[in-house]
């Protein structure tokens, strides 16, 4: 044997996995087929949001949580209805309970740290039993995606110094190998060496090949995001029609490779057509990788519109409802929408995803992030008011208008007509009562004392001329998550397609559905991607380890 256990991908779920098994004494090689500037994969440019239930940080902010209430959220959100969801649900049964139990400490004891004003993402459909979270547990890490990523980075490089971990880059897995129905190994090509950045494009031309044996192999390679067509195949009539353009949220190394892979090797994959797209994408002014999409993490208050300039109807507010809105919106017959805003809006409310579009607390400057309070947009945001394709800034509605059909293929928006929705909204704002469902919701949000302070502008009318000028923001679909994935009991063991477990093979992260083949069901509640590979890389890096013995 080269090693007790082979994991395939050195993204968060890997590289969490191969820790927990060097740590308790396993040999182990992790392979990934990008160069080692990578190591960390998507978890590297995220905003590092982890979802956390009934914690220090929510209680101080006045948030009441408790587990009873999550799993709440979770089964109106996940909505499981079928067969195969036995694994899902399990999976997500002990996924909330970790989120309201050792998963703080767990981190925290590695250093792991969080930025103190609790989030509220994904606020949902407007029912106490649907879709969303009904409290802030959006608990953004203190650097971001890498300051997820760093303890699990220092353990794997530990391992390596000890002698315990060996990592092998640009090793492209093309299958698995099979001795007496057991998974004993892995073989594939070995890729030239590659300088580019992380996130970039690396090549794929091969200079060699190789075959690797070990007692257990733990695939935890990511899902299909990079690639469009993929998704655009998997994609459900429930969400409607495929985009046929859209923003690139992951780069192109995220390509689901593994799934086809596995199953050629006998492993089950459910749940295919469950997946996790955003709304609020623009083209990235200064891209990494190719068609670089990022996402607007808006405030409640931006008025939204269809490419025809119709106003979204509710509860297809910023930030409620993902799917249902995606789905409104391809429905449409069309693959972009509008946000129509004011600059005291994008001051207070916009936000972007990504570890790059948040230096401040990437670099843990508190000097930085108390910049935040002072008038203006934060620096990224307003780099991309200035460069961005997907922006207008006009003092008037007619001007604000003709920039907003200068950017599409042809002029869709009637002034008279977006003028009149405008209107009839600024018209809800003048008194404390309203019809008005997403006024109700603003001014629902600001009695959260952390919307309040950092999040939610004060209400006003988008045409007062104190609050302008008037900006309008261009937004695509931006491809994301796969919520399906390979099926795993609670040890992370692949199962075949009759449930019974593939011997030698586990599997953690997106490529697992982040657990169970789809522990999320068909939603989503934030925060719980990172969390996902975290749980689910632990759990099959302890189960492998247990079973190697």
């Amino acid at each position: 044997m080269d090693a007790d256990a082979i994991v395939v991908g050195g993204g968060l779920a890997g590289l969490v996995a191969a820790a927990e098994l060097a740590d308790a004494g396993r040999r182990v090689i992790l392979l990934d087929q990008e160069p080692e500037a990578s190591l960390g994969g998507q978890a590297f440019w995220s905003l590092g949001g982890l979802f956390m239930v009934d914690s220090p940080e929510q209680r101080r902010m006045g948030v009441r949580d408790s587990l009873g209430l999550a799993w709440q959220d979770w089964l109106g959100s996940a909505q499981f209805d079928r067969e195969e969801d036995h694994w899902p649900r399990q999976w997500a049964e002990a996924y909330v309970h970790f989120a309201a139990g050792e998963k703080r400490a767990w981190l925290r004891a590695m250093g792991h740290r969080v930025f103190p004003v609790v989030g509220w993402a994904e606020r949902g459909d407007g029912r106490a039993s649907g879709h969303g979270n009904s409290v802030p547990r959006f608990h953004i890490t203190w650097g971001t995606g890498p300051g997820v990523v760093e303890p699990f980075e220092r353990r794997v490089r530990e391992a390596v110094a000890r002698g315990r971990l060996t990592m092998l880059f640009r090793h492209q897995v093309g299958g698995l190998v099979t001795t007496g129905g057991a998974v004993t190994g892995v073989r594939g090509t070995i890729l030239e060496p590659s300088s580019v950045l992380r996130g970039q494009p690396s090549s794929r031309v091969a200079v060699g090949e190789f075959e690797l044996s070990a007692q257990a192999v733990l695939v935890t390679s990511g899902g299909i995001g990079g690639d469009h067509d993929l998704v655009r195949k998997a994609w459900p009539s429930r969400l409607g029609t495929p985009p046929a353009r859209m923003v690139a949220g992951v780069p192109a190394h995220v390509d689901g490779r593994m799934l086809g892979i596995t199953e050629a090797a006998g492993g089950h994959v459910i749940n295919p057509d469950r997946m996790w797209h955003y709304t609020e994408g623009l083209h990235n002014w200064d891209p990494i990788w190719e068609n670089h999409g990022i996402r607007i993490l808006p405030g409640p208050s931006s008025l939204w519109l269809d490419a025809l300039g119709n106003r979204l109807p509710a509860p297809c507010f910023p930030g409620f409802d993902s799917l249902g809105t995606l789905a409104h919106i391809t429905s449409t017959g069309y693959d972009y929408s509008w946000f129509v805003l004011t600059q005291k809006i994008i001051e207070k409310e916009f936000a972007l995803s990504g570890s790059e579009q948040n230096p401040d607390l990437t670099d843990r400057s508190i000097r930085q992030v108390l910049g935040r309070a002072r008038a203006g947009a934060p620096a990224p945001v307003e780099a991309f008011k200035q460069h961005g394709a997907d922006f207008v800034v006009a003092r008037t509605l007619p001007e604000l208008v003709a920039g907003m059909n200068a950017l599409t293929d042809e002029p869709l928006l009637d002034p008279a007509a977006v003028e009149r929705v405008v209107v009839a909204r600024d018209r809800e704002i003048r008194n404390a009562f309203t019809k008005d469902a997403q006024i109700t919701a603003i001014r629902g949000a600001r009695k959260y004392r952390g919307d309040r302070l950092i999040r939610v502008a004060a209400p006003h009318r988008l045409l007062d001329p104190k609050a302008g000028p008037l900006i309008a923001v261009r937004l695509s679909i931006l491809s994301r998550k796969t919520l399906g994935g390979l099926e795993t009991d609670l040890q992370a063991r692949v199962l075949r397609s009759d449930g019974t477990p593939l011997p030698g093979l586990y599997a953690a992260g997106e490529v697992s559905g982040f657990g169970g083949g789809g522990m999320h069901g068909y939603n989503a509640l934030e925060g719980t991607f990172l969390g996902g590979c975290l749980f689910s890389g632990r759990t099959a890096g302890r189960a492998a380890a247990v079973a190697i013995g």
